[in-house]
């Protein structure tokens, strides 16, 4: 039987496309034993062979590949680039080999520089795959024992320990102190205890408590569960299916580009075309001497140093985003993230430290504010502002006392960092207790624990027996705060005990709980067990209740400014987390994100249709309890909104979402293999605040690829302008194909390049983003090129016919010519570093050093023989080589004119703005 043609039955794990799926969290595991016909001696190897046959083994299919060469040749496919070989390829046939060569060493260069920036193959699937447990302990004819986790079927009987990764979902069968951690999978900043209850229908991958599902770490405790789904059809599965779906899309700038490139490409073979037929039919030359003559015109517009100066700017940006702990994957990513109008950021540990901190302590009359964050153990508390001494307050002295004794985390220094080794909310109550003077070391030795009882999901709450200085027994309890209510009969005031007022300390709690902090009670007991060890009975009642504990993973103060700036820059910023809607609130409110406004949580999110999901999205910042669905669905939606979306994420369940994000960001710490290989940047610090830095980073760049372009083409456009000229006029060729080749690869490009080392402009943070559909030229750039094309032609067409006049043979005057191009280029390089300000040398030392680079190579190209022999230059005169810089000077004051005459009218602060 096949799978395909297999039964479909109700308790199918892999129903058809028209049967529902099976909600496993819902049904007891009577009903899932009766669904499977499983129990607890398992299935019969003989059963789990022919399912193994129906179902397929429990592995994720590969992804297809795309081979190197397949990739190699890829890069060939550029309209531009067909141009030029097509050029070549007629040179080639007249027997124009010096051409032939040059045209095609400039399409060979470009097509290995673009399988570079390719960068390694997309390996997200492979990561997913790596967290598939290799083994599986299973109980198959009521024997245990280990196999391959690829021959699971549904229907087996897992059983699961500490440390162990499970191998499929499961439905929870028993479980004693289970403990899992799902950030992966659900982004829970906490281990999950996990019950073998059932839970609603509707339930939030998180809240599936009776679950286990496949990719996720047990930590604590031990459990046997029956596996309903594998392979694909599992969670992990699931996504791994979704981010195989996706198609990455390009970046802006990629998009602006390419459309640039068709553009000039149809402008460059309509221009070629007409003068073509103008030379032989009107002005009657040769055909085979006009096609030279198009070549070269070809040759001249064509940006050939455009992808290499594009990738060396991109590469430049992504150096200086690594020493600010930003680590790009994609080049095109580092200028997509200046032209980024929103950003989706995970909460735990890039928003907010992954430090649980005490917030506030509630004692009966008092509420307590503890200030500093993280684990150091420095900090003031306070009564509305006013610091406090806490030793003048004995319930709250006495609560951190408790806090610290019934505890079994550790707090730990080193290098100046600290750390905790445990659970970190027992974590946050040794720092508070380090925070006021009493450690956990003064604790052990002045008061000394006896006995405990550890803390047990079923009981909810930690108990441990001690005797203090006075050789005083003492009981101390933390817990659920309603388990621990049940405990107490009376509460520590201002006088000593009093009376429990449990309705105040209620509302108290739903208070709290309600600014999105975890809450634990802390309580006491003076009296010793009734036996010679402490237990169940000895904590059933008679405790004094000290204090209510808030604890929250508190923002980072880097964030918080960090968010400001994105605001400032006109970005907005929202949090998509798979944490508790009042965590996500409260956190939100301290971040300046969403204030005011309502949190959105997954299941509300499940229900809209995408129309209502794109206008939600926009006006809501808070979504919480957010499946990799949802995160997918909110960053599709915005993106049709016309946003360029940045998200951040460390999971698993982040993975679609990065790899559909127009710049996915990953967590370089805590976050794991496959939202690393699914992103386009890695945060080594896992800091929100690298992303603002990354988004200044990206908007400078896009500013000096804008410079280089502005730089550029008035260069071809001055050479196209002198080769049409030449046609029309029927002058001989100024400029040949070889010579055109030789200024736009070498001269311009080692020019240009010195834009790629331009520091950011002042004020590049108060602009808004660029809008997405921005073309890459506007009307004052077109304007600006047309202006520097007509004054390069102007100066070097004029000094060639001026030499030809004066008898001057053909190589001088074409060798006078290049260098005037050439000059003109070396001058307006200095204008070019300000679009309108006013040119000056200082503030980037890499032009000069790029004028310096040039002047030898047009040394060479003019006096060398061998340069001589190729390109048919001629050697200059001192007097010669004065007319050519007066011809570049030309530029220079014209430029500058224009600028000094803009900067006077209101079209200036239009285009600071942009």
């Amino acid at each position: 039987m096949t799978k395909d043609s297999r039964p479909v039955h109700a308790g199918d794990p892999f129903p058809s496309s028209s049967q529902p799926p099976t909600r496993w969290h819902t049904l007891s595991r009577s009903q899932v034993e009766e669904m499977l016909q499983t129990g607890t001696r398992g299935l019969t190897e003989a059963e789990a062979a022919r399912r193994l046959g129906v179902y397929g083994p429990n592995r994720l299919a590969p992804p297809k590949r795309r081979g190197p060469l397949l990739r190699l040749l890829m890069q060939f496919h550029n309209i531009l680039l067909y141009v030029m070989m097509g050029a070549a390829l007629i040179t080639a046939l007249l027997g124009h080999w010096v051409d032939t060569g040059v045209l095609m060493a400039a399409v060979i260069i470009n097509a290995i520089i673009g399988f570079i920036q390719e960068g390694k193959a997309e390996s997200a699937l492979d990561a997913i795959r790596g967290m598939l447990s290799p083994h599986a302990m299973v109980v198959r004819d009521g024997v245990r024992r280990e196999i391959d986790a690829g021959e699971l079927v549904p229907g087996d009987l897992v059983v699961l320990a500490s440390g162990d990764r499970v191998p499929a979902d499961l439905r929870l069968a028993s479980v004693k102190e289970l403990r899992v951690e799902e950030a992966a999978l659900t982004g829970e900043s906490l281990p999950v205890e996990k019950t073998t209850a059932t839970v609603a229908a509707d339930a939030p991958l998180g809240d599936r408590h009776g679950m286990a599902y496949s990719g996720t770490l047990v930590v604590y405790g031990q459990a046997s569960g029956i596996v309903v789904r594998t392979g694909a059809a599992t969670e992990l599965g699931k996504i791994n299916q979704m981010l195989a779906d996706i198609r990455s899309l390009t970046t802006p700038l990629l998009r602006q580009v390419d459309r640039f490139g068709h553009a000039l490409a149809l402008t460059i073979l309509a221009l070629s075309a007409a003068t073509f037929v103008l030379g032989t039919l009107w002005r009657g030359h040769a055909p085979a001497d006009m096609f030279m003559m198009v070549v070269a015109l070809a040759a001249s517009a064509i940006p050939e140093g455009l992808p290499a100066i594009m990738t060396v700017t991109l590469a430049l940006g992504v150096q200086r985003m690594a020493r600010r702990n930003a680590i790009i994957r994609r080049l095109p990513a580092v200028e997509t993230l200046g032209s980024v109008t929103v950003i989706c950021s995970d909460k735990t540990g890039t928003l907010t430290r992954n430090e649980m901190t005490v917030q506030k302590v509630v004692c009966a009359g008092h509420v307590f504010d503890v200030g500093g964050v993280g684990y150091a153990p420095v900090g003031d508390l306070s009564v509305d502002g006013r610091i406090i001494d806490p030793e003048h307050y004995p319930a709250l002295a006495m609560a951190i006392r408790a806090g610290v004794l019934c505890n079994d985390a550790r707090l730990c220094e080193e290098d100046d960092l600290w750390r905790i080794e445990g659970d970190p909310t027992e974590g946050a109550l040794l720092v508070l207790g380090g925070k006021t003077g009493f450690s956990q070391h003064l604790g052990d030795e002045a008061w000394p624990r006896l006995d405990s009882i550890p803390f047990e999901s079923q009981h909810r709450f930690m108990a441990t027996w001690h005797r203090d200085s006075d050789d005083m027994p003492w009981i101390f309890t933390k817990g659920a705060p309603e388990r621990i209510f049940d405990m107490c009969s009376a509460q520590w005031g201002a006088d000593g005990e009093e009376p429990l007022d449990i309705d105040t300390w209620r509302r108290m709690a739903t208070n709290v709980a309600a600014q999105g902090l975890r809450l634990l009670a802390l309580a006491c007991k003076r009296a010793a067990p009734q036996g010679e060890s402490l237990d169940f009975a000895d904590v059933d009642a008679g405790f004094v209740l000290l204090a209510l504990v808030g604890i929250i993973d508190p923002p980072r103060e880097e964030a918080i400014r960090a968010v400001g700036d994105c605001h400032h820059a006109g970005i907005r910023v929202k949090m998509i987390t798979g944490d508790h809607a009042e965590t996500a609130r409260a956190i939100g409110a301290q971040l300046s994100i969403g204030v005011g406004k309502p949190a959105l949580t997954g299941a509300e999110v499940a229900v809209m249709d995408d129309a209502t999901l794109r206008e939600v999205a926009m006006e809501v910042d808070v979504f919480a309890r957010a499946s990799p669905e949802h995160k997918l669905r909110l960053v599709q939606a915005l993106q049709e909104h016309g946003q360029v979306v940045a998200m951040t994420g460390d999971g698993v369940n982040d993975a679609p979402a990065l790899k559909r994000a127009d710049v996915g960001v990953a967590m370089g710490m805590k976050g794991t293999e496959a939202a690393k290989e699914a992103s386009d940047m890695v945060l080594a610090d896992d800091n929100f605040a690298t992303i603002a830095t990354a988004v200044r980073e990206g908007r400078a760049v896009y500013d000096n690829l804008k410079k280089f372009i502005l730089f550029m083409l008035p260069t071809n456009g001055g050479e196209a302008l002198v080769v049409i000229a030449a046609i029309l006029f029927e002058l001989i060729l100024p400029l040949t194909a070889a010579q055109v080749l030789w200024i736009n690869m070498v001269t311009s490009s080692t020019l240009g390049l010195a834009l790629a080392f331009e520091p950011a402009e002042r004020g590049i943070m108060n602009r808004p983003p660029r809008p997405p559909g921005e073309a890459l030229l506007s009307g004052f750039f077109v304007w600006r090129v047309l202006m520097v094309s007509v004054l390069m032609m102007t100066g070097a067409l004029g000094l060639f016919l001026y030499e030809l006049d004066k008898g001057t043979s053909i190589e001088t005057a074409r060798t006078m010519a290049v260098n005037a191009v050439v000059a003109a280029e070396m001058f307006y390089l200095v204008n070019s570093r300000f679009i309108l300000a006013p040119a000056r040398l200082s503030g980037n030392r890499y032009v000069l050093l790029a004028i310096a680079a040039c002047i030898p190579l047009q040394l060479a190209f003019t006096h060398l023989p061998l340069m001589q022999g190729i390109f048919g230059s001629d050697d200059l005169t001192l007097l010669e080589w004065a007319k050519v810089l007066g011809a570049g000077l030309l530029v220079f004051c014209v430029a500058e004119a224009e600028k000094f005459i803009i900067r006077r009218t209101p079209l200036a602060a239009r285009l600071h703005h942009a």
